[in-house]
């Protein structure tokens, strides 16, 4: 098995010490840190506040975050290839509460994992292909990947990714916690 790729996300978290409307600071994130001594999945997409990102895939991950845990899974990351900011407002635009978003703003992580492509066609710049992926402790065990990655694809695929085909795969690999 393949592991995934050392990389530090910039990350924004809540403090209380600090005064003001945002009381925010910087923090990083190893991918050691997310994955040590955990099952995790991560849901990796395309963008922010974009139509299939939006509507179905993430919320999907979210509605469905405590059957995830019950398969075993102890958290779930959502990672774009876009910045903390963005994706604070996007997760509370949407009201997601359980999955953690995992800002990979300079596509560090995304071009280690070979899923960078280019969605110039669309003005975006460099995104994430959309796929997401079981990891337990560093090591990936699933990856399920959209078909027809290609840089400026004219499509935006989303048959295997979804919430659906992880939980189908969890419930016959990882031995449930009940």
């Amino acid at each position: 098995m393949k592991m995934i790729p050392e990389v530090t996300f910039q990350t924004r978290v809540r403090d209380e010490s600090i005064p003001g409307d945002n009381p925010f600071r910087w923090q990083e994130v190893t991918t050691k840190d997310i994955c040590a001594h955990k099952s995790i999945v991560v849901v990796a997409l395309p963008g922010a506040f974009t139509p299939t990102c939006s509507s179905t895939h993430l919320p999907g991950y979210e509605k469905h975050y405590e059957a995830l845990k019950s398969a075993g899974v102890d958290e779930v990351y959502c990672l774009s290839v876009n910045d903390a900011f963005t994706m604070f407002q996007w997760s509370k635009r949407l009201g997601v509460e359980k999955v953690k978003m995992l800002p990979d703003g300079n596509g560090d992580f995304t071009r280690l994992m070979g899923m960078l492509v280019k969605k110039e066609n669309l003005g975006f710049g460099y995104r994430s292909w959309r796929y997401s992926m079981h990891v337990v402790e560093g090591e990936i065990q699933q990856v399920f990947t959209e078909p027809g990655k290609e840089d400026n694809c004219p499509h935006d695929p989303f048959e295997v990714s979804g919430v659906e085909n992880m939980l189908d795969y969890l419930a016959n690999a990882v031995p449930s916690n009940t």
